[in-house]
């Protein structure tokens, strides 16, 4: 890391002015009551490190590593700290200084994330392991279904609007989301489609990044991002993603350099906003729909509003959010992974206000929170579906699976 870098890091933590609203907020504090694991003490430990006057050592590492990036604090905050990228800087700094060991299966998601084949291959053979006695020991979601449900990805490069064409819209992948939420991709061309949106789905393109982002491989990061504004910019259309966790990435693509126009919206506020729904059927469904409310959609999008926006579009349908929305799950990308304890007790409160809600549905708008969720909910026992937003809204439709 340069010494711009470092300035520039340390400048971002010095807007900090300790007032501790962010504190109670914080989903580690809460669990720990520890001062070092709240957005205040993490910045205090940052600074300390950046100005020399701490050791980046292990006890360092372990409150930084704790951190969910939920960004949470972000919200609260006054003097609008950039969290998220302070903490992305300095597990930089740690990747480069320590090049701490992670878990292999992070490591290995990681490498194959950048692949779409090669990813492919990864989620079958995690489809295989799912449940067996190694599955469980790397941390993969115990019951098959939490991968989906095998619906057909979208594999063409254009679905025409059915109907008169009301616009043009691009529809970004994602890497996860591809291989393990097919059928919320397909659900949502589906519904485009009918709302007279043709969609284009550009080749070439690749994950959004936030896996190598959040574990201070910001370089590869970048580079990703790059691809895809190029892959995007050669489309010019508006770009739609369904999860969360890559719309917060791609939201921020022009913080990364990356050359390229790239007109970025999440699907719910799109579809929330569209003209069209008047002359569409939709069948009316007789139940409580819970909304979870992942993180990145909350803290990073704001786009929360549209989700209930979009499910009261349903019949008959009663839409309540779920008790702890100001929370994060635990999944938080690969932190399941790295910190399975504190993401389990993060899980446990879910689950909890899950099963106390009454609802026939659970709904999220990111992968890994409905996988997250999923595995958590059939280890209770619990036989509640967890949907994307746009699949319930896509089966009043008429949605069978594929676009």
């Amino acid at each position: 890391m340069s010494l711009s870098e470092t300035d520039a890091l340390l400048a971002e933590a010095n807007r900090c002015v300790a007032c501790g609203l962010c504190v109670p907020r914080c989903p580690t504090y809460r669990q720990t009551l520890l001062e070092s694991d709240s957005p205040r003490g993490r910045v205090m430990l940052m600074k300390g490190v950046l100005e020399g006057r701490l050791p980046l050592n292990a006890r360092f590492v372990q409150h930084i590593e704790l951190c969910l990036t939920c960004r949470a604090c972000e919200r609260a905050c006054p003097s609008r700290v950039a969290f998220g990228s302070l903490v992305d800087g300095v597990r930089e700094r740690i990747e480069q200084t320590l090049r701490p060991r992670r878990p292999w299966s992070v490591r290995l998601l990681k490498r194959f994330v950048a692949s779409p084949a090669r990813l492919a291959l990864l989620s079958r053979g995690a489809r295989v392991l799912s449940g067996s006695r190694l599955g469980r020991r790397v941390g993969l979601p115990g019951n098959r279904d939490a991968w989906g449900r095998g619906a057909r990805m979208p594999t063409r490069a254009n679905y025409p609007a059915r109907g008169p064409e009301r616009g043009r819209v691009s529809l970004f992948l994602g890497c996860v989301a591809r291989a393990w939420d097919a059928e919320t991709l397909s659900a949502s061309v589906f519904v485009l489609n009918r709302l007279g949106y043709t969609v284009v789905v550009p080749p070439g393109q690749v994950c959004c990044g936030a896996l190598h982002q959040h574990t201070g491989e910001l370089a590869q990061a970048h580079a990703l991002a790059q691809k895809n504004r190029s892959v995007f910019a050669d489309a010019g259309l508006p770009v739609l993603s369904t999860a969360s966790g890559c719309g917060a990435t791609l939201s921020e693509y022009e913080g990364k350099g990356a050359a390229g126009a790239f007109s970025h919206m999440d699907i719910h506020a799109f579809l929330d906003r569209s003209e069209g729904w008047e002359g569409i059927e939709r069948a009316p469904l007789s139940a409580t729909i819970a909304v979870h409310e992942p993180c990145t959609l909350r803290n990073v999008l704001r786009g929360e509003s549209h989700v209930y926006g979009l499910l009261g579009r349903v019949p008959g349908a009663r839409i309540v959010p779920l008790e702890g929305n100001d929370q994060c799950c635990g999944a938080a990308g690969t932190y399941f992974l790295t910190e399975p304890a504190m993401a389990g007790r993060l899980r446990d409160d879910k689950i909890e206000a899950i099963a106390k809600s009454g609802a026939q549905y659970v709904v999220t708008a990111n992968v890994g929170c409905r996988v997250w969720l999923a595995h958590g909910l059939a280890a209770r026992g619990l036989d509640l579906p967890v949907v994307h937003p746009v699949t319930l809204i896509a089966q009043t439709l008429g949605f069978k699976g594929r676009c």
